[in-house]
């Protein structure tokens, strides 16, 4: 006889995923699962979605900024910079041959234990700062940090196109195509 509030930020987790089952939903959607919890209640939510999956053979959805779980979690992976969708592959692909340049940057951004110099141990960041979603950038809207921009990045929406048989991505480094261009 606990009220919401008086729960932990794990059993508050484990509640609203009780409640997501109770219609015996075909897929899960997690947004931010993690968030806000300790490193073991975050593992203990990880493992609980991860049995649900396998037992009840649900998908489930990942929504997160944690690239950990990702790596942990997930088969495939969707990267969204200002609300669109900017690279799609399996999560080995993603990690290891991003694409994108945001998606690039992201990865460089992660402390990684195989560089062994000190001095390479240093974070990358990504120049600039996220675009005001108000009123975004027009055309490709990671353009105005991106180092590789070209005149078509401000004007048009880069189409997300397939790069390799399970890698699309949405950039005119790798395509042409735009959204705007007319079948």
């Amino acid at each position: 006889d606990e009220y919401p509030h008086e729960l932990s930020g794990g059993m508050q987790q484990r509640a609203m995923i009780a409640m997501a089952l109770s219609s015996n939903p075909k897929m899960l959607i997690a947004d931010e699962p993690t968030t806000a919890l300790d490193v073991t209640t975050q593992a203990q939510i990880l493992e609980l979605i991860g049995e649900l999956n396998k037992v009840l053979g649900m998908s489930v959805l990942f929504i997160t900024h944690d690239l950990a779980v990702i790596a942990e979690m997930c088969n495939k992976v969707g990267v969204m910079y200002a609300g669109n969708i900017v690279e799609e592959a399996t999560t080995l692909e993603t990690f290891n041959d991003p694409k994108h340049p945001y998606t690039v940057g992201l990865m460089n951004s992660l402390p990684r234990a195989d560089k062994k110099r000190e001095k390479e141990l240093k974070f990358e960041t990504i120049p600039g700062n996220v675009p005001n979603l108000i009123s975004p950038p027009t055309g490709c809207r990671f353009h105005p940090r991106c180092k590789f921009a070209m005149d078509i990045c401000s004007l048009k929406k880069p189409k997300l196109v397939e790069v390799s048989e399970y890698h699309k991505v949405a950039c005119f480094l790798y395509s042409n195509e735009s959204e705007d261009d007319v079948n």
